[in-house]
């Protein structure tokens, strides 16, 4: 007897041995046994999920004589002939090869006639969407009033591509992707009715890489089975797939983590030179930084993310290791290079050139970069790592020489000048009050120490304005004035968050984190320097003026 692949030997014989499938199946058992039969199905979603499957035992149940609760028994004349494919009363037509409207055209003329044996006529059009358009005109009137011995079940990977007209004249079911633990499951079942050990983490591989399809899943174990003598190892799988084990993805993650680009690169090269696919590895990474990111951002994995427990406990580790924001920022660069790399005939360099961008970030200018940069800046500053810089020393004594000049000329103030202040000082209005309260109350150092939680609080509600605020720093607090100032080059910066609402939301931040009312002004680093030498000068004219009376002095600019 000729040799029958895994997935044709072990297909699906009634609806109980289809997998992943009840919300389907459920429904097809109780219209057969109601006899409630629709004269349209349409089954959608991805390859090897169960769909030719499902309707081979739905065109055998319906002309079942010795139906069992929905199921066909497989053992009547009717199933026997549909099986063996003796009896014509089931069709299976692929639309792929058979899309023209002659096609229709005979299909239209021989549905005429009724069934030879069984009770209805059954036409599987597999790939359906590959119909040309005038072979869906042709198609349609047939299908919204067919002959009542007529059945018609399409099968298709893309049900977008369907027209409407076709769509309403269905009843449409989805099939979902078998899950990892269904399909190793399965394969367990095959491999000991068929007498062959194979490592349970060898069928996890399997079923990882078969994304949700069932027929791949047997098709990539039939070829480990034809090539492997006695226990099929997990080792042997990976070289039959030409993916690399968890323990270098590992290892890679962390090089990347850890911004080691050199360790990065010799491990690539140690991929090629094994004979690896780098596709196939970028998938994987792909793949692994997505459990990263799941492992950051919820607790109950072991629905979420395949693997052992102790693989998932690695996952945790190692995801705390590294932001969101550079998880998702390296997910992004990682997809493009698999999309990359796809029709490339030079993937390794597309690898590399992703590798230098997610450890070296300015090289990479997307937005998801600059804020997982700004985050690890923020973790630095929450942990310590960085100091925020104080005010200069230069700062300070030019700060501490004005106050030594106001002193002096307070000092020479006469008695009567002081009292003749006393009632302006009085009627001082309620602003300038506040601001006084709030010269004792805030200092330049409750300001420092509080701008982290600043930014943050920023970033959460408005996080463009915090990304341009991030380039300013607190420079001075004076009479209820707080100057922040921008380097040279950050202009553009400075100018956008000096527009009136952005500066508004800051000075309510800021107001209402530290419980004062402190007015926010932006300046350039350069115009400091400029306003402070103009102080310097003020108040030493005032001083010579004081000296000399303002009749004496005459001040040449």
């Amino acid at each position: 007897m000729a040799y029958q692949a895994i997935y044709r030997r072990f297909r699906p014989r009634t609806f109980d041995e289809i997998i992943g499938q009840k919300h389907i199946t459920t429904i097809l058992k109780n219209q057969i046994l109601r006899d409630n039969i629709a004269h349209a199905y349409l089954f959608s979603g991805t390859r090897g999920t169960g769909k030719t499957s499902t309707a081979k035992i739905f065109a055998r149940s319906v002309n079942c004589s010795n139906n069992e609760d929905g199921n066909p028994c497989n053992h009547c004349e009717v199933c026997r002939g549909i099986l063996e494919d003796n009896i014509m009363d089931v069709v299976e037509m692929d639309a792929a090869s058979n899309n023209s409207v002659d096609d229709i055209r005979d299909l239209k003329e021989k549905v005429k006639y009724p069934p030879s044996t069984g009770k209805y006529k059954v036409y599987i059009i597999d790939e359906v969407h590959m119909l040309s358009k005038g072979a869906f005109n042709a198609l349609l009137k047939t299908l919204e009033e067919p002959p009542k011995h007529l059945l018609f079940i399409l099968a298709t990977t893309e049900p977008q591509k369907l027209p409407a007209t076709i769509l309403s004249r269905c009843q449409r079911y989805d099939f979902k992707r078998i899950t990892v633990k269904n399909i190793v499951k399965a394969m367990k079942d095959i491999c000991n009715e068929l007498d062959i050990e194979v490592e349970e983490r060898g069928l996890n591989l399997i079923a990882r890489n078969s994304d949700g399809a069932m027929r791949d899943a047997l098709s990539i174990l039939d070829q480990c089975v034809s090539f492997s003598e006695g226990t099929i190892t997990y080792e042997y799988i990976l070289s039959i797939l030409g993916t690399v084990n968890n323990d270098i993805i590992f290892d890679m993650a962390d090089y990347i983590i850890d911004d080691d680009l050199e360790k990065a690169l010799i491990n690539v090269d140690e991929l090629v030179m094994m004979g690896k696919d780098v596709h196939q590895f970028i998938k994987d990474l792909i793949n692994h930084f997505r459990n990263l990111m799941v492992a950051k951002s919820s607790d109950k994995l072991d629905d979420i993310i395949d693997g052992t427990e102790e693989m998932i406990e690695q996952f945790k580790q190692q995801s705390k290791s590294i932001t969101l924001n550079r998880v998702i920022s390296i997910i992004k660069l990682l997809s493009e290079a698999e999309s990359n790399s796809k029709w490339s005939s030079q993937p390794r360099i597309i690898l590399e050139t992703t590798l230098m961008k997610m450890v070296s970030p300015e090289l990479d200018n997307s937005l998801e970069s600059i804020l997982s940069r700004i985050s690890v800046l923020e973790e630095k500053i929450e942990n310590g790592n960085i100091a925020i810089n104080k005010p200069s020393s230069k700062v300070k004594d030019n700060n501490k020489r004005m106050n030594d000049k106001d002193t002096k000329v307070i000092q020479r103030k006469t008695k009567k000048q002081i009292e003749e202040l006393k009632p302006l000082e009085d009627n001082k209005n309620n602003t300038n009050e506040v601001k006084n309260s709030i010269e004792e109350d805030t200092s330049m150092k409750d300001i420092i120490k509080s701008w982290p939680n600043i930014l943050k609080k920023i970033k959460v509600e408005r996080i463009s304005v915090q990304a341009l605020l991030t380039e300013g720093t607190p420079h001075d607090l004076n009479n209820g004035i707080l100057y922040i100032a921008f380097k040279d080059g950050f202009g553009f910066h400075k100018d956008a968050v000096d527009k009136e609402d952005n500066k508004i939301y800051i000075e309510n931040t800021i107001n209402s984190m530290l419980n004062s009312n402190i007015i926010v002004k932006f300046v350039m680093e350069n115009e400091i320097d400029q306003q402070t030498n103009d102080n310097q000068d003020d108040s030493l004219k005032e001083e010579v003026i004081e000296v000399f009376g303002e009749d004496l002095v005459e001040i040449e600019d």
